[in-house]
């Protein structure tokens, strides 16, 4: 890693991560992972398929235990105190859509009550407004469109006003116009604050526009961590793109890695 870090956004750590490990026999899918999000602050998590950036995710979540280390979310250790911990998480990805036998609003009411939000009603219309969905309330998942879809698992993410909201390429399946919506949403969501959020994105445009820091993995290692509109110069590259190509293509090139 780099020898100076950038500084943190003011305040405790929405979420701290320290020596995460996570291995599948021999291969070591997360390395001696450390690093925090801090509040009002949206942190990229970036690298190639398979560096290790959707494992580190699960681990937030609970899906997976760690082989070793900790995660804390707020004051919460993870290991300890799961169901207090995911309270006040939430999650959206492309690839975990909700239930397609439901509608939207139905869906909304389940994961609402998991997560036991107050005064559920208003608030299941306020998500709906916020991401353009008042028309498709009493339409079933399942035959949304793509771009719908996700929508709706982003409404899903926001209806308990998570203290740490963790989006795995929510963007993907959106047209531009929508995606720079959806991205000025949660850019609101962090800036209004206590919360924090964890974003993974292949998309460098969409990283530099939203993230404030970024942290680069590489075969499961923490490889480069920094401002995302000065990183690149600062090794060389022209770009963020040219930068997440060298740690693909070439991580041992770059300057300031050990090998």
């Amino acid at each position: 890693m780099p020898a100076s870090q950038p500084p943190l956004a003011p305040g405790p750590a929405v979420l701290e991560v320290r020596d995460l490990c996570r291995s599948y026999g021999e291969l070591q899918a997360v390395d001696r992972v450390s690093f925090q999000v801090g509040p009002r602050e949206i942190v990229g998590l970036l690298g190639p398929n398979g560096a290790g950036k959707t494992t580190t995710i699960n681990m937030v979540l609970g899906v997976l235990q760690p082989t070793s280390g900790s995660i804390r979310i707020g004051s919460l250790d993870l290991a300890s105190r799961r169901s207090q911990a995911m309270e006040r998480t939430n999650f959206a990805a492309v690839y975990a859509p909700l239930p397609g036998n439901l509608t939207v609003r139905q869906n909304l009411r389940v994961f609402g009550m998991i997560y036991g939000v107050e005064r559920l009603a208003p608030r299941i219309d306020e998500v709906l407004e916020l991401f353009e969905l008042g028309g498709l309330g009493d339409t079933r998942c399942g035959v949304l469109s793509s771009g719908e879809q996700t929508r709706v698992c982003l409404a899903k993410a926001m209806l308990n006003r998570p203290h740490l909201l963790l989006l795995d390429e929510p963007t993907a399946s959106l047209d531009p116009a929508t995606a720079r919506d959806i991205r000025r949403v949660i850019r609101d969501f962090a800036d209004q604050g206590p919360g924090g959020v964890l974003w993974t994105s292949h998309n460098m445009h969409e990283v530099e526009a939203v993230c404030d820091r970024v942290l680069f993995l590489s075969r499961g290692r923490i490889l480069l961590e920094g401002n995302p509109r000065t990183l690149p110069e600062e090794h060389g590259k022209a770009s963020l793109e040219d930068l997440f190509v060298a740690v693909a293509r070439e991580p041992l090139t770059l300057e300031g890695v050990e090998a």
